[in-house]
């Protein structure tokens, strides 16, 4: 494994030698024109916006242990067409290579058996979940979605800092940014041509509607949350409200004969899809935490049966 070198700070807008690089042209003779209070300004702006919003989320550990806004950078980070094929290009492959890693573990343990990895690396890892040995999961599929976190340390060098396939968090205060900075600076999108991203929770339901059991032809599909007090509570209803579909907690939802059912007031509702926001831990209080009452009892037999699809699968958290 490569090791980053140090003294790797890249200035994103400038070269080693103090130009501005040619995709940053455009936006810094903009900027140099602008009054000096400009900046300063427009950011108290965004920090007002995102109050009225409640577009918050804590750090767990902290000793304050209080809600934060999210950070919003003033100064937009540009990527050139070319330069962000070639980032969705790798992350692609890095995803695939990651659920395939997550079967192989969960199945023949390939990569144990070649010496790669130590079978005590993994069996004894504390993330290794033994229920899903030998489970099939559909077209191979432990991530649906993926929160790869990237460093630039060079021209054309970037580095994985980490792997999010558990419950990766974070798409929702993107989608925030984006907006906010339209709406600061709306002359900036009427002068660059700059890819758009509403259309995330469309894909982001197609991926869950596409990821439901077989021979299930209008699936339902929820967004399960441990409640209001999750740092991630904004985003899971933010999405959940987005692409449509219900928000539930544990308590909202139960199992019977293997199949996963939602309590509605016009009675039982079978589910097909979860997009849990739930660790491992606290999923199902038969298989796992017993004390936990985020879960639902049976949750994990049932998606073992292949009668109910959560995403993230169980166990993806191993490949951290």
């Amino acid at each position: 494994m490569n090791t980053i070198p140090e003294k790797t700070t890249f200035n994103e807008m400038r070269s080693a030698n103090g130009d501005v690089r040619e995709i940053y042209s455009r936006y810094a003779a903009w900027l140099a024109q602008l009054p000096e209070t400009t900046l300063e300004r427009k950011s108290a702006e965004a920090e007002l916006l995102f109050r009225r919003l409640g577009i918050t989320f804590a750090v767990y550990g902290q000793a304050d242990g209080g809600e934060r806004l999210i950070p919003f950078d003033i100064v937009p980070r540009i990527f050139g067409a070319a330069e962000w094929k070639r980032l969705e290009q790798g992350i692609k492959q890095r995803v695939k290579a990651l659920n395939a890693f997550l079967h192989d573990i969960y199945h023949d343990q390939e990569i144990i058996k070649a010496g790669v990895i130590s079978a005590h690396q993994v069996l004894d890892n504390v993330l290794y979940r033994r229920e899903m040995q030998g489970i099939d999961l559909p077209n191979q599929v432990y991530a649906h979605i993926a929160g790869i976190d990237l460093v630039r340390v060079a021209e054309n060098d970037f580095y994985v800092l980490e792997d999010n396939l558990r419950t990766p968090s974070g798409v929702s205060y993107m989608l925030e940014n984006r907006r906010t900075m339209m709406r600061l600076f709306p002359e900036l999108f009427a002068s660059h041509a700059v890819e758009p991203v509403e259309h995330y929770p469309q894909m982001l339901f197609d991926t869950l509607y596409e990821s439901a059991p077989p021979n299930v032809s209008n699936p339902t599909i929820v967004v399960m949350t441990p409640g209001s007090y999750n740092s991630a509570y904004f985003e899971h209803a933010f999405l959940a409200s987005q692409m449509g579909v219900e928000l539930v907690e544990g308590q909202d939802l139960f199992v019977h004969q293997k199949k996963v059912y939602m309590h509605t007031t016009e009675g039982p509702q079978q589910v097909h899809v979860i997009y849990r926001r739930v660790d491992d831990d606290f999923l199902d209080p038969k298989v796992f935490r017993a004390d936990s009452s985020l879960g639902v009892p049976g949750l994990v037999e049932a998606y073992c049966s292949g009668n109910v699809t959560l995403a993230n699968g169980i166990g993806t958290r191993l490949s951290k």
